[in-house]
């Protein structure tokens, strides 16, 4: 089997995860600890959800470095961060893998992913991945879109590309419609999908 799909098979057993366990929040609820300050590897500056919403809301998505859906997805992140500014949105990534800290997500692997990928906009160190786990958030990647009073609209996936088998060619791209759908006021059709990626790597408490 090619490795590529074996690193995928292995790391979307996120439900083996105790994130599974967690309770995770619904369309309709708000942002947890919006105001948690939480360092940005490029710019060494603290940041929380709070301080980088937009006036049309805020792109959250939970990432990592090595995950093989991350790698497949990553080359989004420079497009939603464009998109989202555009939209008069904030857009932040967050990491929340404790348990890999000392090893693949270190700080300063972050910040050369982070300047490699052109990810513009900040990368986010979630200690001991408390906002992971007020979210409910299980996987890498996994989104969060708020609106502008920090309510969340939509959660699950960027698009379709994992969903039923890999597609070369995403045909819904659920985070953008999501997006363009609440900066007009409009009704989001989509407001919950399957996130699917590698588990958050949790310490054991």
């Amino acid at each position: 089997m090619n490795p590529f799909f074996t690193s995928l098979i292995a790391c979307s057993m996120l439900f083996m995860s105790p994130s599974s366990t967690l309770p995770e929040i619904q369309p309709g609820d708000s942002a947890p600890m919006a105001d948690k300050p939480m360092l940005d590897v490029v710019s060494k500056s603290k940041f929380s959800l709070n301080d980088l919403v937009g006036d049309n809301g805020l792109v959250v998505i939970f990432t990592s470095n090595t995950c093989p859906y991350v790698i497949a997805w990553e080359e989004s992140y420079p497009e939603i961060s464009a998109e989202a500014k555009r939209l008069n949105m904030g857009a932040v990534l967050i990491n929340s893998n404790e348990a890999f800290r000392g090893d693949q997500d270190t700080p300063e692997s972050m910040r050369l992913k982070a300047e490699e990928g052109n990810y513009n906009m900040p990368y986010l160190i979630d200690v001991k991945h408390k906002l992971a786990d007020a979210f409910g958030a299980k996987t890498t990647p996994h989104v969060f879109l708020f609106d502008g009073e920090m309510t969340l609209v939509y959660k699950g996936a960027i698009d379709d590309r994992y969903d039923g088998g890999k597609k070369e060619n995403p045909e819904a791209h659920w985070l953008s419609d999501a997006m363009k759908s609440m900066a007009q006021g409009e009704r989001i059709e989509q407001s919950t999908t399957r996130q699917i990626g590698c588990s958050i790597k949790r310490i054991k408490k």
